[in-house]
């Protein structure tokens, strides 16, 4: 089995009665995960403010995180599978695509061994 990281990407924002109802399907679909053994970490989410930092030669600190919104990472978690492919699939019940959101499906680097 292999690690992989999921970045919750994009998604609109709702009223306080849709959120409430996109949580507990959040919540549901990741109890799945879990349930099955596939959900080692996470549904963590991500506060819309932030920093962005660019290193050398001058570290160059500003406030952000600004991108398009489809492109802010809102959240991640981490999920083990026995490849891409079925991780590709399991993400596919994630409750962001209700809201025009992605998963991008990373395999995270095993470093040492």
């Amino acid at each position: 089995m292999t690690d992989f990281i999921y970045l919750y990407r994009g998604g609109q924002r709702s009223t306080p009665e849709q959120m409430q109802q996109t949580m507990q399907k959040w919540m549901g679909w990741m109890e799945g995960l879990r349930a099955k053994g596939h959900l080692k970490d996470g549904g963590y989410p991500l506060e819309e403010t932030g920093k962005v930092v660019k290193g050398n030669p001058k570290a160059v600190t500003t406030d952000g995180p600004y991108a398009e919104t489809k492109d802010i990472v809102g959240g991640f978690s981490i999920v083990t599978a026995k490849d891409l492919a079925e991780a590709s699939q399991l993400s596919q019940g994630c409750p962001i695509f209700e809201s025009g959101g992605l998963v991008e499906v990373r395999p995270i680097m095993k470093i040492g061994a």
